[in-house]
């Protein structure tokens, strides 16, 4: 309630053992890069790392596919739609976090107080995220009762309810773990995330493999099974990521965990503010590619098998700006808290260059050879599979179109996000996504002869109005008052 008086003045915080002078924080804080070779290169620091650890995280998800698969369609089905909804709901709480990155980044930008603003805006994400974890779980808890609402078959829904009911109790340490990687790519060490992601890959494999058919004298404990080996996994990266925080040379400066139970009502509401609208971005979009799986499934089973088909290659691409999108935030955040106008431009400028390159190369590739990335999912000489494979080649063709679009509808909101402007991109999003994307969608999948094509060609509109409209915002940063920190 005192942080609430304007009278009332906080104590300091005690200061780290280490003493950080202007010389030691400069290697974290970084400065405006002289040239636009210097900014590329930063850029791609970061980057590199996070584009990795973006397509290691695909895989980790694929192995528990691989492994439900031999289980039966029953319990693949009940494990893809537990989960879509544990995914959604913890990308979306963890997207409530990322708030952290761009006001770490901007009070690196700023070097005042840094130190003590880091950590603050570090516990604060771990509260916020606390907190939407709760209710995420309850979610969960329930999540039997809003598949049958759903109308989903009883029997895949109670399996599914079963999954939930262990795979819940990975969310605080999803978002615990998305909280310090986060953090720890704005405060320099972006490598991190690469590891501790390639390691739960590899435990992933094995806790599967053990788990799942009850290997190395393990019970077999089938779809169960996953849901904990998921569990452990996640519990595994947040203690990765927490010794990392605690003994990396660079990281252990900040004492992130330093009186972690104290609170600061102003940044968490900061937080909120910035996060809620990133949040519901994400869950927006994520729930437009799945609310378009549900519309394949009326059109007919060989759609739905080529829709998932075109959807992991675009997804697989797609990695690669987000990974780009995700750096973009953190370097136009700093120029943000520096204000430094320049460093803005240069920043984002370089971001949407590198991001809408990436995405010509995999859109150019989808173009010329489709069929070849389709077999690394069907056979293509199976003439069962025929029908499938010319649907998924078709949508392919449009989801090279989108390609370019998508790669810069995510890297504009990251630049936009670098500036901590989340509320007005959010309306874009909805609006572009659910309006223009979902409303195309069904009038050109139901009304008109492309069907499935039609459907992916709404996905495509969609992503472009949001491209656009982004673009605008993003060049309009200074007449709309956006680089003026705060």
């Amino acid at each position: 309630m005192l942080a609430c008086d304007p009278a009332f003045v906080p104590p300091r915080e005690p200061q780290s053992r280490t003493v950080m002078t202007a010389e030691t924080l400069a290697p974290l804080t970084g400065s405006a890069p002289a040239t636009a070779r210097a900014e590329l290169r930063a850029l791609l620091t970061l980057a590199g790392p996070l584009v990795g650890a973006n397509l290691l995280q695909m895989a980790v998800a694929a192995v528990d596919v691989i492994f439900v698969a031999r289980l039966g369609t029953v319990e693949l089905a009940a494990a893809t739609l537990g989960v879509f909804m544990f995914n959604l709901l913890m990308y979306s709480t963890i997207g409530l976090t990322t708030a952290a990155s761009p006001l770490i980044a901007a009070e690196l930008g700023r070097r005042k107080h840094a130190v003590r603003e880091v950590r603050r805006s570090f516990r604060m994400a771990l509260w916020v995220g606390a907190a939407a974890a709760i209710v995420v779980m309850i979610i969960l808890w329930n999540g039997e009762r809003l598949l049958l609402l759903a109308d989903q078959d009883p029997a895949v829904a109670r399996r599914s309810g079963h999954f939930l009911h262990i795979i819940l109790l990975g969310t605080f340490p999803a978002v615990a773990a998305g909280v310090m990687r986060t953090s720890a790519a704005a405060l320099g060490r972006p490598g991190w995330a690469f590891g501790v992601t390639g390691m739960a890959l590899a435990f992933s494999i094995v806790a599967n493999w053990c788990l799942v058919f009850g290997n190395a004298g393990f019970p077999r404990l089938g779809l169960e099974g996953s849901a904990l080996a998921s569990v452990l996994s996640l519990s595994l990266m947040a203690i990765a990521y927490w010794l990392i925080l605690h003994f990396d040379r660079r990281l252990r400066r900040y004492r992130l965990f330093g009186r972690w139970w104290r609170s600061e009502w102003s940044r968490f509401r900061e937080i909120v503010r910035l996060g809620l609208p990133i949040s519901l971005t994400w869950m927006a979009e994520g729930a437009l590619f799945g609310g378009a799986s549900l519309l394949m499934g009326v059109l007919g089973v060989k759609e739905v098998a080529a829709h998932a088909v075109a959807l992991n290659i675009a997804s697989l691409t797609f990695q690669v700006p987000l990974g780009i999108a995700q750096a973009a935030t953190i370097r136009v955040g700093m120029g943000y808290g520096a204000r430094n106008s320049e460093w803005i431009r240069r920043a984002g400028r370089i971001a949407l260059a590198v991001g809408t390159g990436s995405m010509a190369i995999s859109a150019l590739t989808m173009w010329v050879a489709p069929r070849l990335l389709v077999s690394a999912y069907l056979d293509l000489g199976n003439p069962l599979n025929a029908p499938v494979v010319h649907l998924a080649v078709s949508y392919l063709a449009v989801a090279a179109v989108f390609q370019l679009v998508d790669g810069i509808q995510v890297v504009a909101a990251a630049n936009l996000r670098g500036l901590q402007d989340t509320r007005v991109p959010m309306l874009v999003a909805l609006f572009g996504y659910w309006v223009v994307g979902f409303g195309t969608a069904i009038v050109l999948g139901f009304r008109t002869p492309l069907a499935g094509v039609g459907i992916w060609m709404g996905l495509a509109a969609g992503l472009l109005v949001v491209s656009i409209l982004l673009m605008w915002r993003w060049s309009a940063r200074d007449r709309l008052g956006l680089t003026a920190a705060r």
